[in-house]
């Protein structure tokens, strides 16, 4: 069955999708640490005047390390849900997504050294 196209209904999934980020926030102290680092790259980018390309990576990293947060956020909710006692291939597929996450944050925090460190070694210099 197809729904019909509904503006209102748009406007209450952007309402859902802004609920779903301000659980994530909330209930993971990682995302906590994320919007520190969000912070900091973006004071970093406004202090160091950086260029536009490079706002699109340091943007793009941003983004890619929130989206697998949010994505291991609801993973946790749902196997939480799934099997509330302890299973360990539900541990095992906690593991793999936080490691996801991870792997977000240090090719986040690579793009950034790139980015930002000629710009700190030429103030320290």
């Amino acid at each position: 069955m197809e729904k019909e196209f509904s503006f209102t209904g748009r406007i209450r999934s952007f309402k859902y999708a802004g609920q779903g980020i301000i659980t994530m926030i909330k209930s993971q102290h990682n995302a906590w640490i994320h919007s520190l680092a969000t912070i900091l790259a973006i004071v970093s980018g406004v202090v160091f005047n950086i260029t536009k390309s490079d706002w699109c990576f340091i943007i793009l990293a941003i983004v890619v390390v929130w989206m697998a947060e949010a994505l291991n956020t609801a993973f946790e909710f749902l196997a939480d849900v799934a099997s509330p006692e302890f299973h360990p291939l539900v541990k095992n597929a906690k593991d793999v997504a936080a490691g996801a996450v991870l792997i977000s944050a240090i090719g986040s925090v690579a793009v950034g050294i790139i980015i930002v460190g000629p710009y700190f070694i030429k103030l320290l210099g």
